[in-house]
């Protein structure tokens, strides 16, 4: 499931605490949540109504609403939702009977691990189920214009199932001498054939009906049915008919030159496949994995450092070594590998017939051999080494779309590795590479933090409500091998092995020495800066922080750190107690993607934030989503009765901030307003 996708939840009769428990649990996966909460039948009715929930979580202990009564007031609802029970232990009977009323799913409420894993399974399952209705009404729709566009057709087509004519256009029958289809349809198509060609192509048309290798196209002698012929070029498709599959057979009078065929499928500066004649290359491989072949993979390999490649050699050169280099590359493939430019020095290659250690000896014979060979360009001669990134191909990510991700991500992780490296994907060796990723990143990060090796940047945080000075929200980055790295890749890791709190140290420790410079200038500043999970139950950094704050001669106010909402629900107790700590140094606290539980507010009754950062998912597309505006409204106007100030992260564009302006917003952050730059003394 995608990280950025938003899960709606209705939970029917679920405790509130419950409720909130797997909220966060969503939410620390990485899972946006929109959540509703129903304890009656009316109120069921009207979160499907207002809602429209992907999963329907139902709690049969309290027992006020069966179980059965639930699931056909769903049904009856039209939607298409997953119902998922959530019970203290399986038991076998209470199992077969949830399953038997209608549950998809049964979550285990002591299990995050399992209860998670059904959530997201679930969600998926609806998702594939959503879409696969989206792809068969759009298929009715292609074959519709699809038959219209064969009719239309001056080109003779005709589809054949089992040797026989089952559909033909007019251009087909005025071709051959018929006036109806009627007299074709059960006519052999090898009557149309001349008999010295009969043979040939009855042996192409049985291949192709074995899906066995064989030629797209023939050339012979077709025959019109007064007897006459005439030279054509047959070419075959596998298509389907009424939901069968068939051949797709067209009669070409007129033959297109096969070589400039194949010179308009070559990139001119390579000689290899260009990008769309490739694309095609990774569809056939894909298809054929879904049917089961196996063995496939794709890469996409390119000269490490291409930039200092073509500052040494001059651009003038740059054709000259991209085709010497696409040379060394082919020179490597087999009978039935392909590979073509894919992007501007990254070439794309389909192996097939080869195992998991045949690729890895594959890539390692192109390392060796691009290494030990010296590129002579005019007057100068140096050596490249590669980068490979690459992704096995199997039935599980038979989607040409997930498989050039795939291949694309792992090319990233070479790249931000130093280069030079290969990493192919492995979906059975998944955990034996995240490991190695992890131990990598842990390196990287222990360094960084031993040399200094962190940037911060800001983001500007604009006032709607004229406050004076600036405020910015500070962005970590770290310096990587190939440049900086978002904080996405490191800060889990850092989670991981307890290196979050140095880092949190780090950063308050760099966004105070630039306060009191910019103090000195006369710039009066508020930094928003976040805090990890393990920096809110460090007893230790209270201490050093307001020792830090005093040193500098910093006022209140000028840091307000800040914490998601769905973590501070985990940790309610050290949260509380660290908010109030901090209130007592003149600090001020944010609750970031607030408006993301059931019931928001409720939290201030505990953690006394100063700025409620509106939940993301209300920001996207605002104009056209008039009840996130509503709600948006809604938690302005209670905001500024508990004397709260709001700001709206990832503002999209001018109309978003006219909009949320007018639901009372006090503050904008985004990138439609400003980039994050680098932060500056």
């Amino acid at each position: 499931m995608k990280k950025d996708s938003v899960i709606k939840i209705l939970f029917v009769e679920t405790p509130v605490e419950d409720a909130e428990q797997i909220i966060s649990l969503l939410r620390n996966g990485g899972i946006a949540v929109r959540p509703a909460r129903a304890t009656s039948t009316e109120e069921i009715q009207a979160a499907l109504d207002e809602l429209a929930p992907d999963i329907v979580l139902y709690d049969p202990v309290p027992a006020k609403l069966p179980l059965r009564d639930v699931a056909q007031q769903i049904e009856a609802h039209g939607r298409d939702f997953s119902l998922v029970a959530l019970v203290a232990q399986m038991d076998n009977q209470v199992v077969a009977d949830m399953f038997n009323a209608g549950v998809r799913g049964i979550a285990i409420r002591s299990q995050p691990k399992q209860l998670l894993t059904v959530l997201q399974r679930e969600h998926e399952a609806l998702q594939t189920r959503r879409q696969v209705r989206l792809l068969e009404a759009a298929l009715r729709e292609s074959e519709r214009r699809a038959d219209a566009l064969l009719d239309s057709s001056t080109d003779p087509i005709a589809f054949v199932h089992d040797g026989m004519h089952v559909r033909a256009n007019k251009a087909y029958l005025d071709t051959f001498g018929y006036e109806d289809f009627d007299d074709l349809l059960c006519l052999p198509v090898l009557d149309l054939i001349s008999s010295s060609d009969a043979e040939e192509f009855k042996n192409l048309l049985r291949s192709h009906a074995r899906n066995e290798k064989a030629a797209q196209h023939i050339e012979l002698q077709a025959r019109r049915s007064d007897g006459s012929s005439f030279p054509a070029t047959v070419e075959f498709a596998h298509a389907t008919f009424e939901g069968e599959p068939c051949l797709q057979i067209v009669f070409r009078r007129q033959q297109v030159d096969p070589q400039l065929v194949e010179q308009l499928q070559r990139d001119p500066v390579t000689g290899l496949y260009n990008r769309a004649r490739t694309l095609e290359f990774i569809d056939d491989a894909v298809t054929a994995a879904a049917k089961g072949t196996k063995g496939q993979s794709l890469l996409l390999v390119e000269p490490d450092n291409w930039n200092g490649l073509i500052d040494s050699v001059g651009m003038g050169k740059a054709d000259e070594l991209l085709a010497a280099f696409a040379n060394r590359v082919s020179g490597e493939l087999g009978e039935d590998d392909v590979a073509g430019l894919l992007a501007e020095h990254t070439l794309g290659v389909v192996l097939r017939d080869r195992n998991d250690e045949a690729v890895k000896a594959w890539i390692a014979g192109l390392q060796q051999r691009i290494a030990g060979e010296i590129f002579d360009l005019g007057n100068q001669s140096i050596t490249v080494s590669i980068n490979v990134g690459g992704s096995l191909l199997g039935e599980k990510n038979a989607n040409a779309e997930l498989l050039l991700n795939q291949a694309s991500q792992a090319l990233r992780n070479v790249l931000s590795q130093g280069g030079g490296r290969v990493e192919v994907h492995d979906p059975a060796a998944r955990e034996k590479a995240d490991a190695e990723r992890e131990r990598y990143w842990l390196q990287l990060l222990q360094q960084a933090l031993a040399n200094d090796g962190f940037v911060l940047y800001h983001q500007h945080t604009i006032s709607l409500q004229d406050a004076e000075g600036e405020y910015s929200e500070i962005l970590l980055r770290m310096n990587g091998p190939q440049g900086e790295v978002l904080p996405g890749f490191f800060m889990p890791i850092a989670e991981q092995h307890g290196l979050s709190v140095a880092i949190d140290r780090w950063v308050l420790n760099k966004a105070i020495e630039i306060l009191r410079a910019r103090d000195g200038q006369g710039i009066h500043t508020t930094f928003f800066v976040k805090l990890t999970a393990d920096s809110i139950q460090d007893a230790t950094l209270l201490p050093w922080l307001g020792e830090q704050i005093r040193k500098a001669g910093l006022k209140n106010g000028q840091i307000v750190l800040e914490m998601t909402e769905s973590k501070v629900v985990t940790l309610l107790r050290p949260a509380q107690e660290f908010v109030t700590g901090w209130k007592k140094f003149g600090g001020r606290f944010a609750l970031e993607q607030f408006g993301s539980g059931l019931n928001s507010f409720q939290l201030l009754n505990h953690v006394d934030a100063d700025y409620l950062k509106i939940d993301r998912s209300y920001m996207a597309q605002l104009p056209q989503h008039p009840e996130n505006q509503k709600k948006i409204a809604e938690i302005c106007h209670q905001a500024r009765e508990m004397n709260r100030i709001t700001v709206a992260e990832w503002v999209e564009d001018a109309s978003s901030t006219s909009l949320l302006f007018a639901c009372g917003v006090d503050f904008v952050q985004g990138n439609f307003l400003q980039e994050p730059q680098r932060l500056v003394n």
